[in-house]
C-alpha cells in the first residue's frame, strides 16, 4: 500500500513516518512539509521525496492513502483535495468542525472512498472515550475539562471536541438536571450540548476529564498523555490497514477497536 504522509517533520508525523517505513506492506512514497518541501529526506534508511503542497505530490507521485498530521489550518483543504482525487484518507490532525466532517463524508461517499478520523489515535484515549460514551447512557449530566500546553493552538483539543460531539448522539436512559447560568461566560463553551472548559498552561501535554454526575455522586473518566508521540503510532497504523475497507466516514479510534 502506497502512503503519502502530511506533516512528516512534525511531532507525531515523524514518529508515524518511521513506523510506516518499517512496516511490512507499506510504502511511504511521498510526504508533505512546508519547511522541507522540494527536498528528499532519509527516514529509517529509506529516501522519501517531500513536497510543500499536497497538490504537487498528487501530480508527481502515486499513492493509495493520504495520512494527515499537518495542522488545524491545513487539514481541511488537504483532506478535501485527497478525496476529490479518489484517495483514501486517515486524519490525525485536529481542527475539523462537525460541519466540515459532514461535508467530507458526503464527498467520500460520492467518490466511494473512506476516511478514518480520530482526535487521538492512542489506544488508552480510545478506551476513555468508549467508557465515556457508555457512562453517558445512564448519566446525562456531564462536562469536560480539556488540558493542554500553552503552545497548543486549538481549543479544545481534537480529542475533546470529538468526545463532546459524539456525546450528543449518545442514547440516554435518564433525565438531565436543570443547571443554572448555562449562558454565563464563565461556564465554558457549549459544544454539541456539552460544556467544555479548556486549560492552556505550561506543565500540561494533553489530557481530559469527562465528568458525569447524579445527585450525591460523581464519576470522572480521565486520560492523560505524556510527551512522546509513541502512543499514537500503533493506532495510526491500524487505521491505515483498515481505511480501504471503509466507505464514507469512520470517526473515532474506539470504533476500530470495538466494531
Amino acid at each position: 500500500m502506497k502512503i503519502c504522509l502530511g506533516g512528516v517533520t512534525g511531532w507525531t508525523g515523524s514518529a508515524v513516518a518511521e513506523a510506516i517505513v518499517k512496516a511490512d506492506g507499506l510504502d511511504l512514497t511521498a510526504a508533505l512539509s512546508r519547511s522541507k518541501g522540494g527536498s528528499v529526506i532519509e527516514i529509517a534508511g529509506a529516501t522519501v521525496p517531500v513536497f510543500a503542497q499536497l497538490e504537487t505530490a498528487l501530480q508527481e507521485r502515486s499513492f493509495d492513502v493520504y495520512v494527515d498530521y499537518t495542522s488545524a489550518q491545513a487539514v481541511y483543504a488537504n483532506v478535501k483535495l485527497a478525496l476529490e482525487h479518489g484517495i483514501f484518507v486517515v486524519v490525525g490532525s485536529s481542527g475539523l468542525s462537525e460541519a466540515q466532517y459532514k461535508e467530507l463524508e458526503a464527498l467520500a461517499l460520492s467518490k466511494q472512498v473512506g476516511i478514518i478520523a480520530c482526535g487521538n489515535f492512542s489506544i488508552t484515549a480510545a478506551l476513555a472515550i468508549h467508557f465515556s460514551l457508555l457512562a453517558a447512557r445512564y448519566l446525562p449530566n456531564r462536562e469536560i475539562i480539556d488540558y493542554a500546553s500553552a503552545a497548543k493552538s486549538d481549543a479544545p483539543s481534537g480529542t475533546t471536541r470529538e468526545l463532546a460531539e459524539r456525546l450528543a448522539a449518545a442514547p440516554c436512559d435518564a433525565e438531565a438536571l436543570s443547571v443554572q447560568d448555562q449562558t454565563s461566560p464563565g461556564r465554558g463553551a457549549d459544544i454539541a450540548g456539552t460544556r467544555v472548559h479548556s486549560l492552556r498552561l505550561p506543565g500540561y501535554t494533553l489530557a481530559f476529564d469527562a465528568v458525569f454526575s447524579n445527585p450525591e455522586e460523581r464519576l470522572v473518566i480521565s486520560h492523560a498523555a505524556g510527551k512522546s508521540a509513541a502512543p499514537y503510532v500503533d493506532g495510526t497504523l491500524l487505521a491505515i490497514s483498515k481505511v480501504q475497507q471503509q466507505k464514507g466516514l469512520c470517526r473515532g479510534m474506539d470504533k476500530l477497536l470495538f466494531q
